[in-house]
């Protein structure tokens, strides 16, 4: 049989751009690792994990979690995927209303059940809420946002807390797989932010780290010491010397590698007790630290204006899925 010379030609550039496909793909990949370090330098161990399910809200500490696009993970809790919202849907923190900083979450299979010392407990099953709550839009920072309402129990029972009235206030749960955009673009061109930075509701990026060390030589420069538990960090590194992340760019935690965004700068929630929501009467660590941590670099300064920086702010550059572990060796770059 004679070959169709028109079918071969079209077989054999189906082939080819079948290989230049794959070969791209492959270039791409090849690339990315490349941008990854080679040479890593043990610095310490990861002495704390700590997930914020709620935006603003109480901690919930582990020994093990999942990494994500979108931050720490552990079956239904994930770090900052719910937040509350005012009637108009615009988020709203324990930076107005500190009440927030109090409730304690707790996540068990499905079911967030939230604590507060002078209100009741409540429950939301959240499998429910992706189930039978079709995605409406919220707003962080100015930015649009998928979220499903968490139900009207919930709502009236942050109403009550935060402003002694019913229906001022809704729960709300992320409604994507995907990362929210960050700031503006002229910020996010600045810090090579990209599509996968963010996490859900979190300020900046789906991860912080901050170094118990730098931590401790705050201290001694304060009247009452602190915890690192002011900062809200997801892992805290023990081992390293103080301030020593400033030069950093690359961290990874067991076989994780997390790149540093920015530094991270910080507000007046860090001014608040983490153990009674009690704001100090001198904005201390605040004040102190704008005394001698302002960020140097005057270009940089136009972002984060007065705010002092304390710890990290990274984004997942291995492959989503696996665990980190307390006292996993943490490598730098």
């Amino acid at each position: 049989m004679t070959p169709n010379p028109s079918l071969t030609t079209v077989t054999v550039a189906s082939a080819a751009g079948l290989l230049g496909t794959a070969y791209i793909t492959y270039y791409l990949y090849q690339r990315q690792r490349r941008r990854l370090p080679d040479t890593w330098t043990r610095v310490g161990t990861l002495s704390d994990i700590i997930v914020y399910p709620i935006k603003s809200c109480g901690p919930i500490r582990l020994e093990t979690a999942e990494c994500t696009i979108l931050g720490l993970k552990d079956a239904w809790l994930q770090d900052r995927t719910l937040m509350v919202v005012d009637k108009d849907n615009n988020f709203v923190t324990a930076r107005i209303y500190s009440e927030l900083y109090m409730v304690q979450p707790i996540v068990h299979g499905s079911v967030l059940t939230l604590k507060h010392k002078d209100m009741e407990d409540i429950r939301v099953n959240l499998a429910e809420v992706v189930a039978l709550k079709k995605p409406e839009k919220a707003t962080v920072w100015g930015i649009t946002v998928p979220v499903r309402d968490c139900g009207w129990e919930v709502s009236e029972w942050f109403s009550r807390l935060l402003a002694q009235k019913t229906h001022e206030f809704k729960l709300m749960y992320y409604a994507s797989e995907n990362c929210r955009l960050v700031g503006t673009e002229k910020f996010r061109k600045y810090y090579k932010y990209t599509k996968n930075d963010c996490g859900a509701f979190p300020d900046d990026t789906s991860y912080n780290l901050v170094n118990d060390a730098s931590v401790q030589d705050l201290n001694q420069r304060l009247e009452k010491p602190i915890t690192y538990d002011s900062f809200r960090p997801n892992f805290v590194l023990k081992g390293a010397k103080p301030y020593e992340e400033d030069k950093w760019k690359f961290v990874k935690i067991g076989q994780h590698v997390f790149e540093i965004k920015q530094p991270c700068t910080r507000c007046v929630m860090t001014t608040m007790d983490p153990e009674t929501g009690v704001r100090h009467p001198d904005a201390e660590p605040l004040k102190t630290l704008r005394s001698y941590r302002l960020v140097e670099n005057l270009e940089e300064r136009h972002f984060s204006g007065t705010s002092p920086k304390m710890g990290l702010q990274m984004t997942l550059r291995s492959q989503p899925g696996g665990h980190v572990s307390l006292n996993d060796d943490v490598f730098v770059a």
